[in-house]
């Protein structure tokens, strides 16, 4: 037998079903159902606002990680691209300043004639550990021609002698050396010497043992180059007019010439050793 409460209970839950359908039907033809949902968005808009304010700093985190990792990725792509930039400066750089020397070292060729004085042009690739760079080495030995006592220079003035010789390098005394000793003379007047270093300045050479002719007037700012052999007793290595420097003070109660070296002896790159100097 049926339960006649769960029937009549079944019944209703029906008409109220049917009842429902038949309301929203006619709100929908009705414009009804926008109320409706208007109702609906008044009653729930405030939840689902307070739930995105609630949730706001979860997505900003999220948002937050993802632009780091974004902006991690690019800055390991700008210290790359910095890093060759750099890279390519220096090297354009370097190559500037090979290009100055070697275009001087082809000036004071055409200068000097330096073409006919068997000059064989070399790389520096060390130097002495002192602070003035006494020596250094070329990558010019005996098969290329050079022996020991041959004039070195490069685009600005002369940089020293061959001190020694393998097959395949060669180690340069610098003129700014306690052993060193070039004769040489003021360009502008009838003046000579003995071009020495100064004993603890590597930018600073003296001129002593001076011959001077009666009328000479030596002063600041004139030029001092190779005085040549003017004795055949007593030839010199170092051929005649090659720059050594500028004077910068004459210490008449010395009788002594200080010079300045044209050549910057510190920043040296290529040289050339004249092997075959006109004496």
């Amino acid at each position: 037998m049926y339960d006649r409460k769960t029937v009549r209970r079944r019944r209703a839950v029906l008409l109220l079903l049917v009842g429902c359908s038949l309301i929203l039907l006619t709100a929908s033809f009705g414009g009804g159902l926008r109320s409706i949902e208007r109702g609906a968005l008044e009653v729930f808009g405030p939840i689902q606002e307070g739930a995105s304010n609630v949730l706001k700093p979860v997505r900003d985190g999220a948002g937050w990680v993802g632009d780091t990792l974004d902006a991690k990725g690019d800055l390991e792509d700008a210290e790359t691209e910095r890093d060759q930039l750099r890279k390519q400066l220096i090297d354009e750089r370097g190559a500037v300043q090979q290009n100055r020397e070697l275009r001087a070292l082809l000036k004071m060729d055409r200068d000097l004639s330096l073409s006919e004085q068997g000059a064989v042009t070399g790389r520096v690739f060390s130097r002495s550990p002192n602070v003035w760079y006494s020596t250094f080495s070329v990558n010019k030995g005996s098969k290329d021609g050079v022996r020991e006592g041959d004039p070195v220079i490069n685009g600005q003035g002369l940089v020293g002698r061959v001190r020694m010789v393998t097959r395949t390098s060669a180690q340069v005394l610098l003129i700014t050396d306690g052993d060193s000793g070039v004769p040489a003379k003021v360009n502008e007047e009838r003046a000579s010497g003995i071009v020495q270093p100064a004993v603890g300045d590597p930018d600073d050479l003296r001129m002593e043992n001076l011959k001077l002719d009666g009328k000479a007037r030596i002063r600041k700012g004139q030029t001092v180059v190779t005085l040549g052999t003017v004795s055949q007793r007593y030839p010199s290595r170092f051929p005649p007019q090659v720059p050594i420097g500028r004077i910068t003070r004459v210490d008449e109660d010395e009788g002594t010439i200080h010079v300045r070296p044209f050549a910057d002896l510190r920043e040296l790159e290529y040289v050339q050793i004249l092997t075959e100097p006109q004496l």
